[in-house]
């Protein structure tokens, strides 16, 4: 007896481990396929040591040593999900709502034997509801609104007994609602295509609390409703009169939808923006680009997908889509009609115009054929395509744009949010800055503002921002040395990869400078070429933009002339901001082929 219990506990604590593995590839799996700019997924890691468990990680909670819970709503992840979670049988709650995840529901989901909530609304799902979720027989709560979800409602949903609130709403569904799903104590199938209407099926039912007081509760409501909408009806029409008789009458326009007060306000600033801005037909932009199908989605942001078109005399577009759970989505929306639609610069990309109906937001803007440059320089094959002098236009060129931003065009504007995803590239590798949902605008005398909220890419955050919500033309400038050096070294500053004893690329680069070791920062396939002078240079401007106080850096006209002058002398770099930052006795990751110094002796250094 005591050698079969010995044998059970034994089965018992090697079980522990196998669980605690598969969990923590099967978690690591997901957060790989996520896109985590806010740093939330940071502490899932994987790992060779098969006694660690996810139990310890932020938004995961366990029974024992297994994952039960993953709470991850609103948390600013994108990319899509990943049919890996599926592996988590135990699972019992999954809540990923409120975020900007794409692509299509992994039929895998319906494995999740015990799951009881599945919560993926308010988020970028596209493609039909997978048959599979039908096979979850103990799911009581489903939440799918507020995405783009097409097809009709799977009839394998009514095998769902124990449902209790279900909501669809806010889709592109269509067909039947299948009977059983109507018998619901809950649901919401509004803003689809459905059978339903107030005049036959009810598209949305609420569960009611019966108490002593109900008839008498729900007559004074209604009645309070009533008096409510009459109100509003008064107040509504007044404005209206009152905005037809005055001055600045808008343009009527057609739509399929009421225009409420937000659409009034793009209507404002598209009045006032320049004849070349176009207002596009919704039903025209839905044909360019295919009702928005998955084969012609470009990427996915934090203001919602982008979705490639084509118009029928052959321009092409990139239409960026909000993303209707976006709560300060229409507020950024709005700024980057009413700002891009006044710059024009050849490193800045263009905005052809917008595209609004009803709860629809979208802009419209040239395609530029080569992506993205960290599409290029993060990639080992594609970043052999930019060779030294390529990734030198594109360094000048990203300069002569913020430059033009803060200085030369008609508003002075702060971007906040300058990385190497928003830097463009058009057919012959000419740069421009992309996406100013989360740009200032500022008057001639002002320099610097203030937020409580916190928004941008951390990695390429000046510290006085990230940390005190400062923010200043010179917060660009920290942007843009940062992305001057993952240029040159062909790596992001934060990420999986540690760079010797530092947490990030500033710390690493600015050691190595120090050193008089700069050449071992030049990524190798640059290498090979042999360094020069003028990646010195680079090197040099990019640790002048990162300095850790804002007063030390250069302005963006302080750059362009070091930039376009071999004979400028310049100053030696102070440390960069997160330089203190470390991680103990990491092993170097970085492996550089020593190149041969062209152009210039190491004697020679600048500054020194």
């Amino acid at each position: 007896m005591k050698s079969l219990a010995f044998g059970l506990l034994l089965l018992g604590f090697l079980q522990s481990f196998v669980t605690s593995d598969y969990q923590v590839k099967a978690l690591y799996e997901m957060r790989m396929q996520l896109n985590d700019d806010g740093g939330v997924l940071n502490e899932w890691k994987e790992s060779n040591d098969n006694r660690m468990t996810p139990c310890s990680w932020p938004h995961v909670i366990c029974q024992g040593n297994r994952v039960i819970e993953i709470t991850l709503s609103s948390t600013d992840l994108a990319g899509i999900l990943s049919p890996s979670i599926a592996k988590i049988t135990t699972l019992e709650k999954l809540s990923l709502d409120g975020n900007g995840i794409g692509g299509r529901i992994p039929e895998e989901l319906g494995n999740l034997s015990s799951l009881t909530t599945l919560f993926l609304g308010r988020n970028s799902f596209s493609g039909s509801i997978p048959d599979s979720l039908g096979r979850l027989s103990k799911l009581q709560n489903l939440d799918l609104s507020e995405n783009y979800l097409t097809g009709e409602i799977p009839i394998s949903l009514s095998n769902l007994s124990s449902l209790n609130d279900i909501n669809l709403s806010d889709n592109s569904l269509s067909g039947e609602i299948p009977e059983q799903l109507l018998q619901v104590a809950q649901y919401n199938y509004t803003g689809n295509r459905l059978n339903c209407s107030r005049q036959s099926t009810p598209c949305e039912k609420q569960a009611i609390k019966k108490g002593p007081n109900t008839k008498s509760n729900l007559w004074t409501l209604a009645t309070a409703s009533l008096l409510g909408v009459i109100f509003c009806i008064i107040i509504c029409s007044g404005l209206i009169i009152f905005r037809r008789l005055g001055k600045g009458r808008w343009r009527a326009r057609d739509r399929s939808k009421v225009i409420v007060h937000q659409d009034e306000e793009l209507a404002c600033v598209i009045e006032g923006n320049d004849s070349e801005f176009k207002y596009f037909d919704y039903l025209q932009v839905l044909e360019a680009t295919n009702n928005f199908s998955v084969e012609n989605k470009l990427g996915q942001g934090g203001f919602g997908p982008v979705y490639k078109g084509r118009f029928p005399d052959g321009l092409e577009i990139a239409v960026k889509r909000l993303a209707s759970h976006s709560g300060q989505g229409f507020a950024e929306f709005r700024n980057e009609v009413h700002l891009i639609a006044k710059l024009q610069h050849r490193n800045l990309v263009r905005l052809l115009g917008c595209c609004f109906q009803g709860e629809e937001k979208m802009l419209v803007y040239e395609y530029l054929q080569n992506k993205s440059l960290d599409f290029f320089i993060f990639d080992k094959t594609r970043k052999t395509l930019l060779n030294w002098d390529k990734r030198l236009v594109i360094i000048e060129g990203i300069a002569q744009g913020l430059l033009y931003l803060h200085k030369h065009s008609r508003l002075r504007v702060i971007h906040r949010d300058v990385k190497a995803s928003n830097i463009l590239l058009d057919i012959e590798m000419n740069p421009k800055i992309s996406d100013f949902g989360l740009a200032k605008i500022f008057s001639s005398n002002d320099t610097e503002g203030n937020t409580k909220r916190v928004v941008g890419t951390y990695g390429y955050m000046a510290p006085e921002y990230a940390s005190e919500g400062l923010f200043s033309m010179k917060s660009d400038v920290f942007s843009f040395g940062v992305l001057t050096l993952e240029a040159i070294v062909g790596q992001r500053n934060s990420g999986f990869h540690y760079h010797g004893e530092f947490l990030n690329l500033l710390g690493y680069a600015w050691w190595l400078w120090k050193d008089q070791r700069w050449f071992e920062l030049v990524d190798t396939s640059l290498a090979k070429g042999g360094c020069t002078l003028g990646m010195m240079r680079c090197i040099n401007i990019a640790l002048l933009c990162v300095q850790e106080n804002a007063i030390d850096r250069p302005t963006m006209s302080d750059v362009v002339a070091m930039l376009g002058s071999d004979n400028m002398t310049l100053p030696e770099p102070k440390h960069p901001g997160y330089f203190h930052v470390r991680v103990a006795k990491e092993v170097m990751s970085m492996t550089a082929e020593t190149c041969t110094i062209n152009d210039a002796t190491m004697s020679s250094t600048l500054g020194r």
